[in-house]
């Protein structure tokens, strides 16, 4: 399994699987306008437009097959995380996440997590922060992945 940024080419095929494992996992606890607005979000253009800000996009290829993509928001925040629903459950998410880290600039990464998936987040070391909430129809638990903690200090004792 390759990770590697998204190229334009790969438009396609990553708004395809962002949309059939959104239908297949949390569309059916949302209403028409939560549907909607999703879509409108993965569409391949709405993609393109998000690659030229300050987004860093990777997507999870396997024998030249694109099975899963992760968008990082300015550093900071997962926009989006999404695999193939034939290859969930293989470690895809976990490898994205993994090389999503190389690209944090901040001491919390951040997510608005869909209910369906907060348990794979809490896999991935994140924390739920707050109650739920809803934005156009999208319905997400807020959870944070705190990096860099610093660790408790080993007490070493000698013997006499």
């Amino acid at each position: 399994m390759t990770i590697r940024e998204m190229t334009e080419k790969d438009l396609d095929r990553v708004s395809a699987i962002c949309i059939e494992s959104f239908m297949e996992s949390v569309a059916a606890s949302l209403s028409e306008q939560g549907i909607s607005t999703f879509k409108e979000i993965a569409l391949s253009n709405a993609f393109s437009s998000r690659m030229q800000e300050d987004n860093m996009m990777l997507v999870s290829e396997e024998g030249n097959q694109l099975n899963g993509v992760i968008e990082l928001k300015k550093g900071c925040h997962v926009a989006m995380l999404f695999v193939d629903p034939k290859h969930q459950n293989k470690g895809v998410g976990r490898k994205l996440i993994s090389a999503a880290l190389n690209h944090v600039r901040t001491d919390i990464l951040t997510v608005k997590a869909s209910l369906s998936s907060v348990p794979a987040y809490v896999k991935y070391g994140f924390e739920c922060k707050g109650d739920t909430a809803e934005s156009e129809g999208l319905i997400y638990q807020l959870m944070e992945l705190e990096l860099n903690k610093p660790t408790q200090p080993t007490v070493e004792t000698s013997v006499n």
